[in-house]
């Protein structure tokens, strides 16, 4: 077995591998994912007997986090073939690639599962359920007149997402006319489309036409990467100091003691921790769960893995959850 990051000029020799196991797709979206996703992707691959057996995706996207823009990956297609299953091929590689963007400074990672307990074990945790609003045909104003988009809307469109977006939702996919373009191409592979509505030429919403709406919401899991760098990242309510430990199976490099000082006004500010200072400790899968607002203090305390002192519960609910999510995106 061996585990690598492939060139973009081997991409398309996942194809194979691809549909076969997700054979619900349709050729044109297949079509669309390897002409569009994957020229920019990043794919880590189990080769056997000179094949490719296993493999993970990393799709790029710009995320706003909390007001900050950061470079992140959207895990999918993690798959492989049946008769290679069963032999640590999928947590090798997301090990490999955890790693990968620990190096390159990546706050977390996130994906939609196919079954959350896959994933758990890897401390991915769920904290969001998608809320795609779909079009439906429904009795037209008079003044807003509804139409598919095209191309030459993208520009209009991300402007008008981004205004509806910043400061209603903490974490979301920048909007930006490139993220239009190529969602049009997605909607449009699998036979529907993005609809608009507009008055006096302004673009006030728009949303996906499907064939048929999903019954079920898809949801969200998140993994932290580089726990300082996602620590950075957050607002306190009061003035904060409390020392804990972090455990990671995964990424060595979070396992380390944790000094969280600041105030409502400098946000989190980190020194650098003594075990002897520590006041408890928390696993990388609850700290998640605290962080993006999926669970309380109390909630996580009780979960195997956590110790924390009375103090250090308090000190903790002064961070200010990232819960207003809002990441959509399926592919």
């Amino acid at each position: 077995m061996e585990i690598r990051k492939l060139d973009p000029t081997e991409h398309s020799a996942t194809r194979s591998l691809y549909e076969e196991v997700f054979s619900e797709d349709s050729e044109s979206f297949v079509n669309y994912y390897y002409t569009e996703k994957t020229k920019d992707n990043i794919i880590y691959a189990v080769t056997e007997d000179g094949e490719i057996r296993s493999m993970i995706h990393l799709n790029p996207y710009d995320v706003m986090v909390n007001k900050k823009e950061e470079k992140l990956h959207y895990i999918v297609a993690v798959a492989t073939q049946e008769p290679y299953r069963k032999r640590g091929y999928m947590a090798a590689l997301l090990k490999e690639s955890l790693q990968a963007m620990y190096r390159q400074g990546e706050p977390f990672t996130y994906l939609m599962p196919a079954s959350e307990k896959i994933y758990y074990p890897h401390d991915f945790r769920t904290v969001y359920e998608q809320t795609t609003k779909y079009w439906e045909p429904s009795e037209k104003k008079a003044d807003i007149r509804e139409r598919r988009a095209v191309p030459k809307d993208a520009a209009s469109m991300a402007r008008m997402a981004t205004a509806a977006l910043e400061g209603n939702f903490d974490v979301y996919a920048k909007r930006e006319e490139e993220y239009y373009v190529r969602l049009m191409k997605e909607y449009e592979s699998d036979g529907g489309c993005l609809m608009i509505g507009e008055k006096d030429g302004e673009i006030l919403w728009c949303c996906p036409r499907v064939s048929e709406i999903p019954k079920e919401r898809p949801k969200i899991m998140v993994r932290l990467v580089g726990v300082r760098r996602m620590l950075l990242l957050l607002d306190l309510n009061y003035l904060t100091a409390v020392c804990f430990h972090v455990t990671d199976p995964l990424i060595e490099e979070n396992n380390r003691c944790f000094l969280i000082t600041g105030t409502e006004a400098s946000g989190v500010m980190l020194m650098e921790g003594k075990e002897e200072n520590s006041e408890g400790t928390l696993t990388v899968g609850a700290l998640a769960r605290l962080i993006f607002g999926a669970a309380s203090v109390e909630e996580i305390a009780e979960e195997k893995g956590v110790k924390m002192s009375d103090r250090m519960k308090n000190e903790l609910k002064k961070i200010v959850p990232l819960s207003r999510i809002f990441l959509n995106e399926v592919v």
